[in-house]
């Protein structure tokens, strides 16, 4: 096939695409551009038209030791000659379980039961159901010792800024104001709302900042099943980092008042925010946590929820008999070795030190841009680094920029952030701020 050939099929896919394929939050009336990509290595995403990109988005979150690593790969292809899946309903195999072993190995104690499922935002739901499940088991136990019926704890408490996914129960749980589903409001289900946290990473520690959360729990424990947070970190709902006291607190106050707490660690499990775990700046435990994006390296869709043997035995033991779910593509053969692979990969690589570089990188180069007059803040922690401007972006004309520039970075409302592999280097972050800076400087690239 000639250039002039290559050139008419590349238009002619990106037609198809424009007309008929329909992309995450854009309008099908009047889409914002794709760019047709041919190939990935390491940290760049290679368009079809010729250009390399430098990712710094780690295709929202999830490739963490960078495409096509020659390491995952081999994982796929061994599995696959095997088997890609069977159902997980009486049949169980070796990734799975070593998978399992690995999760209850790395994550914080006591969290023994694992179940697997085949999205982020499906974990989310699956952890939801857990906590509601857990208390209609556990009616009938110890009834002269409370004064209400553990049947009537069937609403969530979280943060406002929150974000936990697109599906139906994990919409209820995100901001219902400065989220993406207000639309939905009239159909979901109705949960209570504390304030955004406001204590900063590395600001001293305010009590103040958990007075109204603590009301909330007196007031309302008798009717809440578990409080949702992502810890440290509020990822879509602002990049915000809060300090770790108010997650402590958080799990005072679900001891305190017999409330499980779920921590949804999608975004911030396996190092990205300097720790293994995201909880771990708090040092504590949750009742549940939520995991997904980087678990299989950004290969293939995964995840897991995992909870304590209290809450497995409780509803096991319950009217039901079982917990209600099971998906499918659960514990996927294919999505299981390369999970084991890339959880191996973490550790042979030394993430701490990965980690460490990127945010040593970012500290210099992107936190003196809040001296820049478009600028409101600049945040970094750990291999993310967050720009908050004065006004939002324009998607479509910043995106084209950032093309033009090198580099791929996907903003969204006031924020411009990266999160790149963990494989990145110096000279390819410097590319990232550079793109950065340049875009702050162009007035319409921002409405």
């Amino acid at each position: 096939m000639n250039k002039k050939q290559t050139i008419g099929k590349r238009s002619t896919l990106l037609e198809f695409d424009k007309e008929h394929v329909w992309h995450p939050y854009t309008s099908m009336s009047s889409p914002l551009p794709s760019y047709l990509v041919e190939s990935a290595n390491g940290v760049y995403i290679n368009l079809a038209s010729g250009e390399s990109l430098v990712d710094g988005m780690s295709s929202w979150w999830s490739v963490l030791h960078g495409y096509n690593h020659p390491k995952l790969n081999a994982a796929l292809v061994e599995q696959s000659t095997k088997m890609s899946h069977v159902m997980f309903g009486g049949l169980t195999h070796t990734s799975a379980i070593e998978l399992c072993d690995k999760l209850v190995q790395l994550t914080p104690q006591g969290l023994d039961k694992v179940f697997l499922s085949d999205s982020g935002s499906v974990a989310v739901e699956v952890a939801m159901k857990m906590a509601f499940q857990y208390w209609q088991s556990k009616e009938g136990q110890n009834k002269e010792n409370r004064s209400y019926d553990y049947s009537s704890k069937t609403k969530l408490l979280t943060v406002r800024n929150g974000y936990h996914g697109d599906t139906f129960a994990a919409m209820s749980v995100c901001d219902p104001v400065t989220g993406m589903h207000q639309i939905f409001d009239k159909v979901l289900m109705k949960n209570i709302f504390a304030p955004t946290p406001t204590c900063k990473f590395g600001e001293q520690w305010q009590a103040e900042d958990v007075k109204e959360l603590t009301e909330l729990f007196k007031r309302h424990h008798h009717e809440l099943a578990a409080f949702i947070i992502e810890p440290i970190v509020q990822g879509t709902g602002g990049m915000r980092f809060y300090h770790p006291e108010y997650l402590k607190a958080c799990r005072q106050l679900c001891n305190q008042y017999d409330v499980l707490l779920i921590v949804d660690e999608i975004a911030t499990g396996f190092g990205r925010t300097g720790k293994l775990f995201a909880c771990e700046w708090a040092d504590i435990s949750p009742d549940i946590i939520c995991l997904g994006k980087t678990l299989t390296g950004g290969y293939i869709t995964l995840a897991a929820t995992l909870c304590t043997s209290e809450i497995a035995e409780t509803i096991s033991n319950g009217e039901a008999g079982c917990f209600m779910h099971g998906p499918t593509f659960m514990g996927n053969a294919l999505a299981c070795a390369v999970a084991n692979a890339s959880i191996d990969l973490l550790f042979e690589n030394n993430w701490q030190q990965q980690v460490q570089s990127i945010e040593q990188a970012l500290q210099t180069l992107l936190l003196p841009l809040k001296s820049h007059l478009r600028v409101k803040d600049t945040r970094v922690l750990g291999s993310i680094g967050a720009v908050e401007c004065l006004q939002a972006v324009n998607v479509a004309v910043i995106q084209k920029r950032f093309v033009e520039l090198g580099v791929w970075i996907r903003p969204f409302g006031k924020l411009i952030y990266i999160i790149p592999p963990l494989v990145i280097n110096k000279e390819q972050i410097v590319k990232l701020v550079t793109a950065m800076t340049t875009v702050l400087n162009e007035d319409e690239c921002f409405i």
